[in-house]
């Protein structure tokens, strides 16, 4: 068994995770809506994409980043709304006064979930489990929405137990259950396992997390490289990273989603003077000077799948180095495009590093 520890102190991490949080800020405010289904994204006829939806329209098979129209083709009685981020942002707000009643280890992942550290915290007799309880049962009175609360001795584990048990619950993975719990745990569950690294791990008859204690570590590097370390740690429940307070941010980048499809890479080439130039205005309104280690770019295709490809920084070749990124990304599909990103990969120098908040 692995534990990580703080000091001679095991680690107690709670994971909060709101329940369909958009959603549930709307049925808050309006009754009507709480036995519908609800959606909030843009509308179906302009192209719109769900940002969230509530458990009655997921029943449908309606999900996050779907396209609002097969949204409203799975479920032709969605209501779907644009909602309010000033209203969200408030709730968000609200939850986090909340949290800082029993911690200032707060690692928000979005407005609606975060790592809380209660490792030091006497409340509740200590006990992360009664913490995670009275943080819920708070935020359902006074912020009038309900959460989900995974509670374990790592990020990883606590990330996964929050939706154990949702909507509305918590499950708890105890030091001595944790060796038998991560086996179960399915591989798609692990951060950055897409839909494409399952498909890789499936060809080695890998599902879930014993598979892949078990699996041949040089057949793994073959098809992972490097990251082959950091999924077999995770496979056995080792996460070492500490809640941190202030996220360092990565990236700096723009992308648009075009009203209609764009039909060849002459058009895609035409959208990126427009793109770089606002990606230029956002470099300028981050403020210091960052020093940027790639060019990145994004396509999405008109069946939705998408691609990222990207390349070494050069300043004094950006547009035509981003045009060569766009031709070899288009290559990979060769189909009208719905979506373009550009941006800039970020050096990981703590000393000049943006920050997200």
């Amino acid at each position: 068994m692995y534990i990580q520890l703080v000091g001679d102190l095991m680690r107690k991490i709670i994971h909060i995770d709101a329940d369909c949080f958009f959603a549930a800020v709307e049925m808050r405010d309006d009754p009507a809506l709480r036995d519908v289904p609800l959606a909030i994204g843009g509308p179906a006829r302009s192209r719109g994409v769900i940002a969230t939806a509530n458990y009655a329209a997921r029943e449908f098979g309606v999900r996050s980043a779907m396209s609002s129209a097969k949204a409203v083709g799975l479920c032709p009685q969605l209501v779907l709304i644009r909602g309010n981020m000033e209203k969200y942002r408030l709730a968000s707000r609200q939850m986090h006064a909340i949290f800082q009643d029993y911690t200032l280890k707060i690692e928000p992942l979005s407005l609606d979930e975060a790592y809380l550290d209660v490792t030091d915290c006497e409340l509740c007799h200590g006990s992360a489990t009664l913490i995670a309880e009275e943080i819920r049962q708070r935020i359902y009175q006074e912020v009038g929405i309900t959460v989900s609360a995974g509670i374990a001795v790592n990020k990883f584990l606590a990330k996964v137990a929050s939706d154990w048990n949702k909507p509305d619950g918590q499950f708890v993975v105890t030091p001595q259950e944790q060796d038998e719990f991560v086996k179960t745990i399915p591989v798609k569950c692990i951060h950055g396992v897409g839909k494409v690294a399952q498909e890789k791990l499936a060809s080695l008859k890998v599902e879930n997390c014993l598979d892949l204690q078990n699996v041949d570590y040089l057949s793994l590097s073959q098809l992972f490289g490097s990251w082959s370390y950091r999924l077999q740690q995770l496979a056995f429940g080792i996460d070492d990273r500490p809640v941190q307070n202030h996220c360092v941010r990565k990236t700096i980048s723009v992308e648009t989603t075009f009203s209609t499809d764009l039909p060849d890479i002459e058009a895609c080439l035409s959208k990126l003077p427009s793109l770089l130039s606002e990606l230029e205005q956002r470099v300028k309104r981050k403020g210091g000077k960052p020093l940027f280690s790639k060019f990145y770019l994004k396509l999405k295709f008109s069946d939705f799948q998408q691609t990222t490809i990207e390349t070494a920084f050069e300043a004094s070749d950006v547009l035509s180095s981003f045009s060569r990124l766009l031709n070899q990304a288009y290559k990979r599909k060769e189909m009208p495009v719905r979506l373009i990103g550009v941006g800039y990969r970020l050096k990981e120098v703590s000393s000049r590093q943006l920050t997200l908040f």
